[in-house]
């Protein structure tokens, strides 16, 4: 006889709504959880939890249209809490306060669509619930994602996971891998992770509690290696120490392009450098001459004199015109013995230059907002020198790319990168700033040294690590000691594109073994 009795409801058909509601405020609280793992904050084992709890909402999408719902409210949660400095940036643009908001939540929004589109595409090519698509597909797939985000539509590097690992034992894999392969570890730990509290494979017991060793095993062969690649010394000594002075003004902002504020600006960099004039090189941060080179001639005539007759050189930021009207270039200009310029080849969208200007010129007029109007500088430019040494410059935004920094190695043997962070204000921006800079010295292996106009101002080792900082928001000057070096990283020598390789071979291989 049949057993007709009333059968339990399965909680997925009995809750779907509860379910769905659940996983949309997982995704959106795990993205805003994601800033916690990078500066200032430096909790890097959130990353890890945070792309985990991502992933396991992406198995259990029904539809690729679900999926793209649950990775846009993930990128507004990391977006929203991770850059929410851009809107300290629009008001020194004379961006009214409600536009400011607007402005900034539609930045966010439209960043937020990258891991909406990659959760659409991974659901519709793999649409069930297996271990190769935590394993492989997912982890190579979100790291990809990251290197496209990084120069599609101009490019937007920040808050990539590899970043957070800085003073992790993960560290050691940045001069090896570079940020994007160490972010590829950290995806495929979340992977693990994730497939650990999945339970539509592991439906027994004993497979569960196996399926829970697959995190820590790959947790301890990434920090273990990690931490043994940390001991080796990709480079050598170039040459005796050489003593770098960083000058920072900390001019204010809202007044810094004022004419009444030219000569007060000058002298007050003038007075901190001569004071620093036993050290080799003294570097001033980016635009810290507040007029045109061609105004400036010179003073900076005069100042570069001084500089050699004590056998010191100057580096400072200085906007350069063509012609009064423009072309404009962000430029760094060496005063002294073996004067130079370099001029900024990548700049900031929206802050530096408009893209789609044909189309959104009209519109940013009739705001009313304020941006400059800059060109790009050549790819090819004499290098600048210390003495024998060649010298890495980058110029603010520069130095979130790593293939920017490559360019100037092997040959350079330090590297200098000026900024402005002040506008950014008293925000997390500064900090990430200073962490990406971390993150390039411990790829590149190199010494690098980093003059901001309200800090943070650093000394960075080729580990990364921090040895000196100016206090910010303070008008300082100070003189440390840095190591000329010579020899490469593997990153140094092979880029990103052994990593990107392996991630695409990884990911079809996830894609078939899943078809099969």
């Amino acid at each position: 006889m049949r057993d007709e009795s009333p059968r339990p409801t399965a909680p997925s058909r009995r809750y779907p709504r509860m379910r769905e509601v659940a996983a949309a405020g997982g995704c959106l609280a795990a993205g805003a959880a994601l800033p916690l793992a990078f500066a200032p904050f430096g909790f890097f084992p959130v990353a890890f939890v945070s792309l985990a709890v991502l992933f396991l909402a992406w198995c259990r999408c029904a539809t690729p249209r679900r999926a793209f719902l649950l990775g846009w409210l993930f990128g507004l949660g990391s977006f929203g809490a991770g850059i929410s400095w851009v809107y300290e940036s629009f008001g020194f643009a004379n961006v009214a306060e409600p536009l400011a908001f607007v402005l900034t939540v539609t930045l966010v929004a439209g960043l937020a669509l990258y891991p909406a589109v990659l959760g659409w595409i991974l659901v519709r090519v793999a649409p069930a619930a297996d271990a190769p698509r935590l394993l492989a597909m997912y982890p190579a797939a979100w790291t990809l994602w990251e290197w496209v985000r990084g120069w599609a539509l101009t490019g937007f590097p920040w808050l990539k996971v590899g970043y957070a690992q800085i003073d992790g034992p993960a560290s050691g894999w940045l001069p090896v891998l570079g940020v994007h392969g160490t972010g590829a570890l950290v995806a495929f730990v979340a992977g693990g992770l994730a497939l650990t509290v999945t339970p539509a494979f592991t439906p027994t017991p004993a497979r569960r509690e196996g399926r829970a060793f697959v995190p820590l095993a790959l947790a301890i062969a990434m920090w273990g290696a990690g931490a043994g690649l940390a001991g080796v010394e990709w480079g050598r000594e170039a040459g005796p120490p050489v003593k770098v002075a960083i000058v920072q003004g900390n001019v204010d902002q809202s007044r810094k392009w004022l004419p009444e504020m030219r000569g007060p600006t000058l002298e007050r960099y003038s007075q901190l450098t001569r004071e620093r004039f036993d050290a080799d090189l003294v570097v001033w941060p980016e635009t810290a001459i507040p007029g045109f080179l061609d105004t400036q001639m010179e003073f900076m005539r005069r100042l570069g004199e001084e500089a050699a007759e004590h056998g010191s050189a100057i580096v400072a930021g200085v906007p350069v015109r063509e012609a009064p009207g423009g072309p404009y270039l962000n430029a760094v200009a060496m005063l002294g013995s073996e004067p130079g310029l370099y001029f900024k080849r990548r700049l900031v969208p929206f802050g530096e230059y408009l893209p789609l200007g044909f189309a959104l010129r009209s519109v940013v007029k009739a705001l009313g907002i304020r941006m400059a109007d800059f060109s790009s500088g050549p790819r090819e430019q004499a290098p600048m020198r210390l003495g024998s040494h060649v010298l890495g410059v980058s110029i603010c935004y520069e130095i979130a790319f790593g293939s920017a920094v490559r360019m100037d190695l092997p040959q350079a043997a330090l590297l200098v990168t000026v900024s402005n962070d002040a506008w950014f204000g008293d925000s997390i921006g500064p900090h990430q700033h200073l962490e990406i800079a971390r993150v390039r010295a411990a790829e590149a292996g190199r010494w690098l040294v980093r003059a901001t106009n309200t800090g943070l101002s650093a000394v960075i080792s080729p580990r990364g690590e921090v040895r000196g900082r100016l206090p910010q928001f303070e008008v300082a000057a100070e003189t440390f000691e840095v190591v000329p070096m010579r020899g490469e990283t593997p990153y140094a020598r092979f880029g990103d594109a052994p990593v990107l390789v392996a991630l695409v071979v990884w990911f079809v291989a996830g894609l078939i073994r899943r078809i099969e």
